[in-house]
């Protein structure tokens, strides 16, 4: 079993997500690298084709697996996609699906300011 790589609070400026699978806590967090290794396994050429693909909202279960896997390698864990595939999570393959989306929304979703900067604060 994989060694879990919840050890802080969960950044969500960062784009960080945070789960539990396979009965251990893990921040997720799609990386520029992580990224790179998505539209590399997915055969997009950019970001924007990522994008656009996410955006269609059909995930499949490859897809799924895909995307955690990297967003799990992001966040620090040395894991095969073989081995996310086997992970379990309490709500089943529907809770997977909706984590991958929240991963995908806190990626490419734009960030609110940081509340201290709307006062001329930073």
């Amino acid at each position: 079993m994989p060694s879990k790589t919840y050890s802080r609070g969960v950044n969500r400026r960062r784009g960080e997500v945070l789960a539990e699978l396979g009965g251990q806590k893990h921040i997720l967090v799609l990386t520029l690298g992580a990224l790179a290794e998505l539209e590399d396994t997915l055969n997009c050429t950019s970001l924007q084709q990522l994008t656009e693909r996410f955006s269609e909202g059909h995930l499949s279960a490859a897809d799924i697996i895909k995307v955690l896997g990297a967003g799990l390698r992001g966040g620090g864990l040395i894991i095969e996609n073989e081995e996310v595939a086997e992970l379990s999570h309490e709500g089943g393959v529907a809770a997977l699906a909706k984590l991958a989306g929240e991963l995908l929304v806190a990626t490419f979703s734009p960030r609110q300011p940081h509340a201290l900067s709307k006062h001329g604060q930073s």
